[in-house]
C-alpha cells in the first residue's frame, strides 16, 4: 500500500487505491484499505485532504511541517514548508482559552495549468 501511495504525485481515495491494487494482482479487501489508511494517518505517516466531496483523501508526505495547495479541477496538490501561522495560531487559540498543539491548512484553487 506504501508502495503504490508513493508512486502517487498527488492523492488518492481509499477506492482508488484499492482499484490500483487490485490491478496489481493483490488480494487486499476494501475494508483492509479503509483501516491501513486510517492507522497511517494516526501515525502521522500520511496525511488526509478534504477536497473531494463526500470522500477523504490520502497523500504520503515528507516529515516536516507543511500545508498544502489543492487544485479543485485537476486535484494537483503542492506542499508549501513555509509557514508563518505559529503567533496567530497561538493568539487566536488563547483568545479562546486554547494551547495550540498543531495546526494544518489546505488551501483550494486553481493551478496554473487549470486557469
Amino acid at each position: 500500500m506504501l508502495q503504490e501511495l508513493a508512486r502517487e504525485p498527488d492523492d488518492v481515495t481509499a477506492q482508488e487505491l484499492w482499484s490500483r491494487l487490485r490491478r496489481g494482482a493483490s488480494t487486499t479487501g476494501l475494508a483492509t484499505v479503509y483501516r491501513t489508511l486510517a492507522l497511517l494517518s494516526d501515525a502521522g505517516v500520511v496525511d488526509v485532504l478534504s477536497h473531494h466531496s463526500g470522500e477523504q483523501c490520502y497523500r504520503l508526505c515528507g516529515e516536516a511541517h507543511h500545508h498544502h495547495l489543492v487544485c479543485e479541477r485537476c486535484h494537483r496538490v503542492v506542499e508549501v514548508e513555509e509557514c508563518d501561522l505559529g503567533g496567530w495560531v497561538n493568539k487566536a487559540a488563547k483568545r479562546h482559552g486554547f494551547v495550540a498543539t498543531e495546526h494544518r491548512v489546505e488551501i483550494s484553487g486553481l493551478c496554473a495549468a487549470c486557469r
